[in-house]
């Protein structure tokens, strides 16, 4: 009568030996999840020499250390789903999303996932690339939490990157509705509206974003940046760089910024400027490909073909290496 629970066990074990060798997950869209809650973490079954272990490897983010002693203690003990939360919340914290599904997904059949555990499957889905999934269980969420401005939110995130463009507003919108203070959702909202060509209401939400951001001292680059790209795609040179500018001047190591800064000056004929710019953020983001295209451009309006065909080569390559990567860059 034994045999069958120690197979089991044995299986569980070779499961979580895969789990720990597996590879890291770029993240695509960068969600965050905040590390288990103390009160989390001492309501484990664990002995206290365990427990301590455990909160000390995640207070010093020695995330292999505590990935190490949860799958230990889960091959233990399989059926505590409370191991099996703070093991996929781990493992999200260490970059393996991947890994992060398959934990949650065997968590939710020993019984329904907590509201928080189901945001961090929906946030893990949404890091490897499994958008209809991740929308799915968003869609799960504010359905039982209607009053959360964050689903919405992120519904909207993912049906704008499926050019959905007005449902995609629609969940702006609610996301607004729910909460005007979220800058996040002031600046999905951007999106959506200039996504639409409404460019009037778009700016609109750009600049309740921004000042949302400098009035809870955010310090957070994307509203000014959104907006500076709006202004360039509207051929408002002056106002594109005054954006971008305050982006930058937030995160002076914003590449996006940079980039979208160094188009602005070619536009203005000022190629000097502009290449400082690509070159600054191509420094930044070495593997991001379009400061090197826009690059190649100024080259060649400078009869300098040898350093054009230069950056068009590494543009081709590194283009190529985010195809295969599944790679999405910002919009």
């Amino acid at each position: 009568m034994m045999r069958e629970p120690l197979r089991m066990q044995s299986i569980w074990r070779i499961t979580m030996l895969v789990l720990m060798l597996a590879a890291k997950v770029p993240c695509q869209i960068s969600p965050e999840t905040p590390a288990p809650a103390p009160t989390t973490l001492r309501g484990l079954p664990l002995d206290s020499a365990r427990s301590s272990g455990l909160q000390t490897a995640i207070a010093k983010r020695d995330y292999v250390a505590a990935e190490n002693l949860l799958a230990e203690e889960a091959a233990k003990n399989p059926k505590s789903q409370p191991l099996l939360l703070v093991l996929a919340n781990v493992l999200f914290l260490d970059g393996k999303q991947l890994n992060s599904v398959l934990v949650l997904k065997r968590a939710e059949l020993l019984g329904p996932l907590d509201e928080r555990s189901r945001f961090l499957l929906a946030l893990s889905y949404v890091s490897v690339g499994r958008k209809n999934l991740a929308l799915s269980e968003f869609e799960k969420l504010v359905q039982s939490n209607p009053s959360n401005a964050v689903y919405p939110y992120w519904l909207s995130r993912l049906t704008y990157r499926k050019t959905d463009l007005q449902r995609a507003l629609s969940y702006a919108q609610q996301a607004v509705r729910l909460d005007p203070k979220f800058v996040k959702a002031q600046d999905q909202l951007g999106l959506c509206y200039a996504g639409l060509g409404q460019h009037d209401e778009a700016i609109r939400a750009y600049q309740e974003a921004i000042r949302l951001n400098q009035e809870q001292s955010l310090h957070w680059p994307w509203p000014a940046m959104n907006l500076g790209t709006l202004y360039l795609q509207l051929e408002r040179l002056d106002d594109a760089e005054a954006a971008l500018r305050q982006s930058l001047a937030v995160e002076p190591q914003f590449p996006v910024a940079h980039l979208r800064l160094g188009r602005v000056l070619e536009n203005k004929n000022r190629w000097i400027e502009a290449v400082l710019e690509l070159k600054e953020a191509s420094r930044l983001d070495p593997t991001y490909p379009e400061p090197h295209y826009a690059l190649a451009r100024i080259y060649k309006k400078q009869t300098d073909i040898v350093s054009a065909q230069q950056e068009l080569t590494l543009f081709e390559a590194l283009r190529k290496t985010d195809k295969q990567k599944g790679i999405t860059r910002p919009d």
